[in-house]
C-alpha cells in the first residue's frame, strides 16, 4: 500500500487549469469577505472544483495500463544522416486522451525539447516520428519513455514511465552507402551528381547481343541483328573487372577540423565506405588502410560479400590521433601490402605548400607503382571570407589573408598535377560525389 501511494504521488502532476480554478476560488473568497451576501458562492465553487478533481483522478487511475508506448529504433544509427525514430502509442482508456511524450535521447545530441503533444481517441494507436542526426561514431544511450496523459477535464496529468533504455552504435554512413547502391543498381546515379562517363579506348570485351532497353547507348546498336529480328538489338560489353581500389585515410590531427558537426575524418570515412561499395558493385576489389604517426588498420582488397561489413567494422572504431602523419610509414605499408597495380585514394588535408613538399617525394614513389589520387579539402570558411566585401582596414586584412590561403590550396593542386599526381580539392559536403566521379573517369580512361 505504501508503495502504491508513493508511486501515486510521484506520477501525479497538477495542470494549469487546476491552478486557474484555485485562483478563481481565492478571488471569490476575497469578494465574499467584502460582500457577505456572496458567502455561499466560494464554498460551492470550491466543492465543485474538488469533486471534478477527484473525478479526473479516478478517470486516470482506475485503469492500470491506460497508455502503452514503445520506441522503435533501428539496430544502429548512421553517422551524419537523419535517422528515423518512431514511438508507437496506444490509448486504452474509454475516453479521448491528451498525451504528451518525452523521449530521453542520448546526451550527445544536447536536445532538451524532444516533446510531442498528441490527441488519441479511445482504443486508438498512433505513431510519432522524429529524426536524429549523430555527428560522432560510438555508442549512444537512450533512456526511458515518459508519457503524460490527461482526460478531457484536464485538471491533473498522470505520468507513465516505460523502461526503454537501450544502447545504439553509430556506424559510418551506411544510409548514404545504400542510397548510392540502389541508384547504381537502377542506373540513377546522375540524380545525385554522378556524371555519365564516356568510355575511351577498346578495353571493353564483347559479351553478347541483347535487346535494346531504355538507357542503353544507341551507338552500340547492332544494325545487322536489328534487321534480322525486327527489334532493336545492341552489343553488350564487359568492363575490366577485379581491379584493386584502396582507400587510405589519414587519421592525424589535420583531419580533426569540424564542418557542419562532422570532422573531416568522418567525411573521409563515409566517402570511403561509399566508394568501396560502388567499387565492389563494379566488381572491383576494395581495400582499406588507415595511417597516422602509427600504422592503423590494413584490409587487403577483396570483393567477397563479407568485405564491406569488415570495412565498416574497422571504420566504426577509427579515431583521430593528435600527431603528424608518418608518410614514410605509409609508403612502406603500401609497398608491402599492395602486390599489384592499384588505385590508391588518399584522403588527407594538406593546408600549405610546405606541408605538401614534405610529403611529395613519397607521393612520387607511390605513383611510380600505383595510380595515386590525393583527395583533400577546401576550407569553406576561408573561402566565404574571401568572397565577402571589405568595408574597413581590418576586413581588408582578413579578406587578403583568406584569399592567400585559398590560392595556396589551388597551387597545391597545380604542384601535384605537375608531378603527374591526380588530386581532388573539394568541399566536405561534395566529397563523396567528386570521389566517385573521379573513380569512374579513371576506370573509363583505363588509368587504373
Amino acid at each position: 500500500m505504501k508503495a502504491f501511494f508513493s508511486n501515486f504521488y510521484k506520477n501525479l502532476f497538477l495542470s494549469r487549469r487546476l491552478f486557474a480554478g484555485l485562483g478563481v476560488a481565492v478571488f471569490l473568497f476575497l469578494l465574499a469577505f467584502f460582500f457577505p451576501w456572496l458567502s455561499i458562492l466560494p464554498y460551492a465553487f470550491f466543492v465543485v472544483l474538488i469533486a471534478i478533481l477527484l473525478a479526473d483522478i479516478i478517470l486516470l487511475y482506475r485503469q492500470k495500463d491506460g497508455i502503452v508506448a514503445l520506441r522503435q529504433a533501428p539496430e544502429r544509427l548512421s553517422n551524419g544522416d537523419e535517422n528515423e525514430i518512431n514511438i508507437k502509442v496506444e490509448n486504452r482508456y474509454a475516453f479521448k486522451a491528451g498525451v504528451g511524450i518525452i523521449d530521453e535521447i542520448p546526451f550527445q545530441f544536447q536536445k532538451r525539447d524532444v516533446w510531442f503533444d498528441i490527441k488519441l481517441d479511445p482504443r486508438q494507436q498512433q505513431k510519432v516520428t522524429y529524426h536524429l542526426r549523430p555527428t560522432k561514431r560510438g555508442e549512444y544511450e537512450f533512456g526511458d519513455l515518459q508519457v503524460y496523459v490527461h482526460s478531457f477535464l484536464n485538471l491533473v496529468s498522470r505520468r507513465y514511465v516505460f523502461k526503454q533504455a537501450q544502447t545504439l552504435p553509430v556506424y559510418p554512413s551506411f544510409l548514404q552507402m545504400r542510397k548510392y547502391e540502389l541508384m547504381a543498381i537502377s542506373n540513377r546515379l546522375s540524380e545525385v551528381g554522378i556524371k555519365r562517363i564516356r568510355r575511351l579506348g577498346n578495353s571493353m570485351e564483347f559479351e553478347q547481343i541483347k535487346n535494346y532497353v531504355q538507357g542503353d547507348d544507341y551507338r552500340t546498336i547492332n544494325w545487322k541483328a536489328t534487321a534480322r529480328t525486327g527489334d532493336f538489338m545492341v552489343n553488350s560489353y564487359i568492363e575490366e573487372k577485379s581491379q584493386h581500389v584502396y582507400c587510405v585515410i589519414d587519421k592525424s590531427r589535420v583531419m580533426k577540423m569540424p564542418f557542419e558537426g562532422l570532422s573531416l575524418l568522418d567525411y573521409a570515412i563515409n566517402a570511403s565506405l561509399v566508394l568501396s561499395s560502388v567499387a565492389m558493385y563494379k566488381q572491383d576489389k576494395a581495400g582499406l588502410i588507415t595511417i597516422s604517426d602509427k600504422r592503423g588498420a590494413v584490409i587487403p582488397a577483396d570483393n567477397r560479400p563479407t568485405q564491406l561489413n569488415k570495412i565498416m567494422e574497422v571504420l566504426y572504431r577509427e579515431k583521430t590521433r593528435y600527431m603528424e602523419t608518418n608518410i614514410e610509414l605509409l609508403y612502406n605499408t603500401i609497398r608491402n601490402t599492395l602486390k599489384q597495380r592499384s588505385l590508391v585514394v588518399y584522403f588527407t588535408n594538406i593546408e600549405s605548400l610546405s606541408a605538401l613538399r614534405r610529403q611529395l617525394p613519397f607521393f612520387k614513389q607511390i605513383a611510380r607503382f600505383h595510380k595515386l589520387l590525393v583527395v583533400f579539402f577546401e576550407n569553406t570558411e576561408l573561402k566565404s571570407l574571401g568572397e565577402q566585401a571589405a568595408t574597413d582596414v581590418e576586413n581588408i586584412y582578413i579578406k587578403t589573408i583568406a584569399e592567400k590561403f585559398v590560392y595556396e590550396k589551388k597551387l597545391i593542386v597545380k604542384e601535384l598535377s605537375a608531378q603527374g599526381i591526380q588530386s581532388i580539392l573539394t568541399a566536405p559536403q561534395n566529397l563523396t560525389v567528386n570521389t566517385i566521379n573521379t573513380y569512374f573517369q579513371l576506370k573509363a580512361s583505363q588509368k587504373i
